[in-house]
């Protein structure tokens, strides 16, 4: 099946399964580029919109300007080509980069994090990928400040030591923004590694892995709404009411 990727959680990442993606780092210009980059990966697997059969878009969670931008982009191209349209959020799927990596008997926890900016990170913990079943969420997406995500962590982690007390847990962090606070993680009690990689950052190697993540047999018999995922509150609220002065009625009126 032919599957187009777009991802505009952090810079812009389009590319065919099967091909090397466009990527974009650039935030201030990645969303001008985007509907040409998506023009250029097609042109360049050798097929036309139409043969595009299904389309795997990032829904965050990420900053919402950029983030909008890639899914309203998806959103019209399957609604032009009848392409089957898939959601998948970028935190999830970084347990199986982690994965890949680990080379010891420790069981390796992942810490997937976006940069949400404002001193901020998206993040997620999931549990160890075993035999390619689904990792155990360990802490729901959120978004929290560096020092507040260690002490969830260690939370976390000694609760599964108290039911695992012979288990040797490790947690990698991995996702954009994680180096920017290399000198917080040291407080994590079971700190493995840290890196700024993504799974969409490998290449056509992990543009593939990313779009199986998303049309595995599980996620499509779950799937999710294909909207944003900002998951910061709103920095506006209701203004309380107008103050009475000297028992003026006039402070009731809406007009």
């Amino acid at each position: 099946m032919q599957t187009l990727v777009i991802d505009t959680s952090y810079g812009s990442t389009v590319g065919v399964v099967g091909h090397e993606p466009i990527v974009e780092t650039d935030s201030r210009t990645h969303v001008e580029k985007l509907q040409v980059n998506i023009a250029r990966a097609v042109e360049q697997a050798g097929l036309r919109p139409q043969d595009i059969e299904r389309i795997v878009v990032g829904i965050g969670p990420a900053p919402f300007t950029g983030l909008r931008a890639g899914i309203v982009a998806a959103k019209a191209l399957a609604f032009a080509t009848g392409a089957e349209l898939v959601g998948q959020d970028v935190l999830s799927p970084q347990v199986r980069l982690v994965d890949a990596r680990a080379n010891d008997d420790a069981c390796h926890l992942t810490l997937a994090v976006n940069d949400a900016r404002r001193r901020q990170l998206y993040f997620m913990l999931k549990g160890a990928a075993r035999e390619g079943a689904t990792p155990r969420t360990l802490i729901e997406m959120d978004i929290d400040y560096p020092q507040s995500i260690v002490q969830r962590v260690d939370a976390a982690i000694e609760r599964l030591r108290k039911e695992h007390p012979n288990v040797r847990y490790a947690v990698d962090i991995a996702g954009h923004g994680a180096m920017k606070y290399a000198t917080t993680w040291n407080s994590l009690s079971a700190l493995s590694s840290v890196s700024d990689d993504t799974l969409l950052d490998e290449g056509a190697c992990g543009l593939e892995r990313f779009a199986a993540f998303a049309t595995s047999d599980e996620a499509l018999s779950h799937p999710v709404p294909v909207e944003p995922l900002y998951l910061r509150r709103p920095d506006v609220s209701v203004p309380n009411p107008l103050k009475h002065v000297l028992n003026h009625a006039g402070a009731d009126k809406t007009e």
